[in-house]
């Protein structure tokens, strides 16, 4: 709902040091090895795209894995050429072109399916952000503090930057996912129209108020405590040329996300009946998706024993996903017309103030360890069953 906050808001830190969360983001796409993937993906995405109407006649099956395996191709290709991007630019703008981009891949997964879908699609965005909370407050959370206390014992961040993302975060999930349950205006778990678009507008600006606080104001609060120890290592900037050709390639990429998700999603909404599937499993598929490329960042982050820049990445892309996707998606809703269910259910409720209680518990004294990551497992793991089994 992401792609990162290296992916949507990260900035809190200079590229140039290697603790930052868009320099281990850099690190975990850029290898060398696979330039010439992200060289071919982008031209290969549009090819897949224009021949999609051919594939599906000629062979039906083959074709949508093909073109289900593009898509996920082109979500990474395009997070590491806005990657790129975000590196020569620089800070704000960066931030700026990392968060349009991966909410135009996220927004684009969700209305591809809610524009082709019944009425059922109507709680599909809610399903996604839901999705998303879960998947990074519980499983990416959670992984990291249990891989970082088995290799570092006990690790250390700081709560003056954690803090405040995570009471944003919490102010966000329940001004767009707890609210419509109790509202009185329309139905339960809607908004209004005027409603949707007050809630647009107070997301996006406590979206850009805590950029300002992470980027600009406190930066520092967001620095791994050794970062001084790092000023000696920079990563250089691409060059002019590299940077208009990633920006050429990543509006490739959008193209291809947005054209594939749409020949896709029929299919997809096939198979779910098909299979009996609850309608929820798509948002979490769209949230995996969106959400892959930071966490194996965050991951590669705790492992070397830098759990400040996994939290980064971790409560950032989770404020991006909310704060830049719902307002985009409840203007969208408002402006064609289309049905928009926002409002968890009761089970989700108490999931949603299960993760922000132990989460507040985890992040209230700057010191983990594999305990705390465990409980955070458990917790994403009775999501992922109550949405199969619910």
């Amino acid at each position: 709902m992401g792609v990162v906050m290296s992916l949507r808001m990260a900035g809190h830190v200079p590229l140039s040091e290697p603790g930052s969360p868009r320099a281990v983001l850099h690190q975990t796409l850029s290898h060398p090895a696979m330039s010439l993937y992200h060289s071919l993906i982008p031209p290969l995405s549009l090819l897949v795209l224009a021949g999609a109407s051919p594939l599906e006649h000629l062979w039906p099956s083959a074709g949508m894995v093909l073109l289900g395996l593009m898509l996920v191709l082109a979500v990474l290709s395009a997070v590491h050429h806005a990657e790129v991007v975000a590196h020569r630019t620089g800070e704000p703008l960066g931030t700026l072109v990392l968060a349009l981009a991966v909410t135009v891949i996220e927004v684009a997964l969700i209305l591809s399916f809610m524009l082709v879908g019944d009425a059922g699609k109507a709680s599909l965005a809610r399903d996604t952000l839901f999705a998303a909370i879960m998947i990074i407050c519980n499983g990416v959370v959670g992984l990291c503090l249990l891989v970082g206390g088995w290799y570092h014992k006990e690790q250390v961040f700081r709560v003056q930057g954690v803090g405040p993302a995570l009471a944003a975060l919490l102010a966000l999930s329940t001004l767009s996912l707890v609210l419509p349950t109790f509202t009185t205006s329309s139905a339960e778990g809607t908004y209004t129209a005027s409603q949707l678009v007050f809630v647009a507008i107070t997301s996006l600006a406590l979206w850009c108020a805590f950029t300002f606080f992470q980027t600009i104001r406190h930066r520092d609060y967001f620095l791994p405590e050794d970062a001084t120890e790092n000023a000696k290592a920079h990563a250089a900037p691409p060059s002019l040329l590299k940077a208009w050709l990633s920006l050429l390639a990543l509006l490739a990429c959008l193209v291809g996300v947005v054209g594939l998700a749409k020949q896709l999603s029929p299919h997809i909404e096939s198979a779910v009946r098909a299979w009996g599937a609850p309608q929820t499993l798509v948002g979490i598929a769209i949230a995996l998706l969106v959400l892959m490329p930071e966490t194996l960042a965050a991951l590669r982050a705790a492992r070397a024993n830098r759990l400040q820049t996994s939290l980064n990445l971790a409560l950032g892309s989770a404020l991006a996903s909310i704060g830049l996707t719902i307002p985009v998606v409840a203007i969208a809703a408002v402006w064609l017309g289309m049905p928009l269910t926002l409002g968890l259910d009761s089970k989700d409720l108490v999931l949603l103030v299960l993760t922000f209680m132990v989460g507040s518990i985890t992040l209230a004294h700057g010191r983990t360890s594999m305990m705390q990551g465990a409980v955070h497992l458990v917790i994403f793991a009775a999501f992922l069953f109550l949405a199969l089994v619910p």
